[in-house]
């Protein structure tokens, strides 16, 4: 593949990324109305966030398996025919738990298209411009949220709470006409052998990487606080400082996203350049964002301005950004290449299993906890986590790297 249409690849495939994200979280959006027009509980809404997880969680192995062994760019633009489809069935719902469902089949159809995609760019960007690649691509998860938030809040109190998610599918089924012809121009990479030709679970292959057990350790940390902010600060900020509902969504979203679209370019560029240093360039890189974005986090539940709150949105964006730019894309420097739809499956299961629980915990703990404590709980998580992260780099990464046959020199882990 050339140079051109590997960034092409990237181009496309990011804006899916943004009509997938925009559909999965519009409905954080519209809580107040979905708490009056269809009698929602807190429980039901935290539901809204962790029933999607569970299911998105595990289905992310299965699809990570399917991802290793059949072509990656059909698989991509079936999911994206699939979760159209049922977003703009999202908005014919009635009552809680048909809207409860429809999260659920929205989970399975999302979990195909993320460990098919990571695959496919690592595939064609190699480790010196893999972080940069993946996180342009990313610019769509930002752009997405960002879209699903104000979009979705804005469309409801102007129209109607359903033409959000009537109107979000039609776009996903309008971009699959442009999408799919230039992936079926696309020269896939073909899937490699595996040892003795013998067909065997990728995940027997991840389980003797230490290196890996420690990023999927880290990971649902990373999403769980993230996941906090996306399902409840703009509830938050609306009941908390007495923003409009369209505000509240704006703010929420669009001062986050922003910072975490400049800290996550910013972060993949340097792990790509720190790179040709160390090798372990993506850890480091992911613990320096953890221990930056923690007290970040912690006065987001705790300022008591508006402009205070804002600047620790900025702040966690910014320094977010660094780990969520290098987390998953770490794990390709110590994995086989053909696991790698697995590796993204996998740590996908384990961060998405965790964020779904936390997200009905924040539903049941909002009254008796409060989301400031709860933030505070996560800030303490994100210090934990890098520690983790440097002990591995020192014990265990050298090995791993080497055994993953990615080595070409030895290089200082310093």
């Amino acid at each position: 593949m050339t140079r051109r249409h590997a960034w092409l690849l990237v181009g496309f495939l990011a804006v899916a990324l943004r009509l997938n994200n925009a559909d999965r979280h519009a409905v954080f959006s519209i809580f107040p109305i979905l708490k009056s027009r269809l009698h929602f509980s807190d429980t039901q809404l935290g539901l809204t966030g962790s029933l999607f997880l569970w299911v998105y969680a595990l289905c992310s192995p299965i699809a990570g398996q399917i991802g290793d062994r059949y072509s990656r760019k059909k698989l991509v633009a079936v999911s994206l025919l699939l979760w159209s489809g049922i977003t703009a069935l999202t908005g014919l719902s009635t009552s809680a738990w048909i809207l409860l469902g429809c999260r659920g089949l929205l989970g399975i159809s999302e979990s195909l298209f993320m460990p098919a995609v990571i695959a496919l760019l690592a595939s064609v960007h190699g480790p010196r411009t893999r972080s940069l690649a993946t996180n342009v691509f990313g610019i769509g998860e930002y752009l997405g949220v960002a879209l699903g938030g104000s979009f979705g809040s804005l469309v409801a109190q102007q129209f109607h709470w359903r033409f959000t998610f009537f109107t979000l599918g039609l776009f996903g089924a309008l971009y699959l006409i442009p999408y799919w012809r230039f992936l079926s121009g696309l020269e896939e990479e073909a899937p490699i052998p595996i040892e003795g030709g013998k067909s065997r679970f990728s995940v027997t292959f991840l389980v003797r990487v230490r290196s890996y057990w420690a990023l999927c350790a880290a990971f649902p940390v990373c999403v769980s606080v993230v996941w906090l902010l996306y399902t409840w600060l703009p509830l938050f900020l609306y009941e908390k400082l007495s923003l409009g509902l369209a505000e509240a969504g704006f703010t929420a979203t669009a001062y986050y996203q922003s910072a975490n679209l400049v800290g996550s370019l910013g972060g993949a560029a340097l792990a790509d350049r720190l790179y040709a240093r160390t090798r372990a360039a993506r850890f480091w890189v992911s613990a320096a964002g953890f221990l930056l974005a923690a007290p970040c986090l912690f006065f987001i539940g705790n300022s008591k301005s508006l402009s205070m709150t804002k600047m620790a949105i900025v702040g966690f964006g910014l320094f977010g950004g660094l780990f969520l730019s290098n987390l998953m894309v770490a794990s390709f420097d110590v994995v086989r290449s053909h696991t790698r739809a697995s590796a993204c499956g996998c740590m996908n299961l384990l961060g998405s299993m965790t964020s779904g629980f936390a997200s009905l915990g924040e539903g049941k703990w909002k009254s008796s906890l409060g989301i400031p404590n709860m933030m505070t709980f996560g800030a303490l998580l994100c210090v934990a986590a890098p520690l983790l992260l440097m002990v591995t780099i020192h014990l265990c990464f050298q090995r791993d790297h080497e055994r993953a046959g990615l080595e070409e020199t030895t290089v200082s882990q310093a």
